[in-house]
């Protein structure tokens, strides 16, 4: 990556770093100064999305109920399943706040980003220490894809929305199964809001 000049922010994205359990460490062995930036949405609907991002892929995997139970009988969560693990937030998080201060830390709301994304970009703009550029008048609702897109993207005349591997329609899930899974998350999701100071609504 080329040095950042003066005046510039040099931003890096990967989804993984939240939740491997060496990347904080080495982070702030880089930049003890970095700012994060997270985005979290609802845990339920992150593991149905991350399923059916993989069946897209693989259409041949195990149905999302027998990956979700360890015992579907008991009702028994199956945390050794990857995308289970992934929203369990607050347990990546305590990770994190060892080596950075929650000051440095923004938790980026999933769904404020599709109900309000010039807010939550106006959050993003505020942490960076940036003047709010971007604003509402940069949005305009797909109807189609169910996202707000970029109404230009830079250097085009074309709107820019997500790729088409966001938005995809989620498999029907089992409502017994969905509401397991918010028992289960619940006391994870209220440590995690206790922890930010900021009450995602997920429940």
């Amino acid at each position: 990556m080329p040095r950042t000049l003066d005046g510039q922010i040099t931003m890096e994205k990967t989804p993984s770093y939240f939740v491997t359990k060496e990347a904080p460490a080495r982070i702030s062995a880089m930049s003890k100064d970095a700012k994060l930036i997270v985005v979290v949405r609802d845990p339920v609907t992150r593991v149905i999305s991350d399923y059916t991002q993989t069946l897209s892929k693989r259409p041949d995997i195990p149905t999302f109920e027998s990956l979700t139970f360890k015992n579907r009988t008991t009702g028994l969560i199956d945390i050794s399943w990857s995308a289970i693990q992934i929203g369990i937030y607050a347990k990546h998080l305590e990770n994190w706040l060892q080596y950075f201060p929650m000051s440095q830390i923004l938790f980026v709301s999933g769904e404020r980003l599709i109900t309000d994304p010039a807010g939550e970009l106006g959050r993003v703009q505020d942490f960076l220490g940036l003047k709010r550029i971007i604003t509402d008048k940069h949005f305009y609702f797909n109807k189609t894809k169910g996202f707000p897109c970029l109404k230009k993207a830079e250097g085009s005349s074309k709107p820019h929305c997500l790729g088409k591997t966001k938005g995809r329609t989620h498999p029907n899930i089992d409502p017994e199964v969905v509401q397991r899974l918010r028992e289960f998350y619940r006391p994870f999701n209220m440590k995690f809001y206790q922890m930010t100071g900021h009450d995602f609504g997920w429940d």
